[in-house]
């Protein structure tokens, strides 16, 4: 059965009257901080403006490509499209070899354009 109450991130420490105890002060009351705590908000839009900043490369188009064209090999194969295996295989290559010039140009176009966005000035 799934679990419907959160578990509680500290231990209690209980008497053996069953009173439950939580310090009040010191170093347990502030809690175990991984040093300066961020905002997970800025955090995430951080990696975002990172991620984004990233120029293009050859290796993430080819990766890309591999995982469509697995896709659509997988599906023409399938009883959807009823494809022989040697002729799926074949469209197969012949997609992945397609997607990856693709692939890159369109991630070269998006980044080009990201960036002359921001050189004039605009955010987003």
């Amino acid at each position: 059965m799934a679990q419907t109450k959160r578990k509680r991130r500290r231990k209690h420490r209980g008497t053996p009257a069953g009173n439950v105890v939580r310090p009040t002060s010191g170093a347990k009351a502030r809690g175990r901080g991984k040093g300066k705590a961020k905002d997970p908000k800025e955090e995430a839009r951080q990696r975002r403006e990172e991620r984004m900043n990233r120029e293009p490369t050859w290796r993430g188009a080819v990766s890309r490509a591999a995982i469509a064209a697995v896709i659509f090999g997988a599906l023409l194969i399938s009883p959807l499209f009823a494809r022989p295996i040697q002729q799926g295989l074949v469209l197969t290559v012949f997609v992945f070899l397609i997607y990856i010039p693709l692939g890159y140009g369109t991630d070269k176009l998006f980044y080009n354009f990201r960036q002359k966005r921001k050189a004039q000035g605009k955010s987003g």
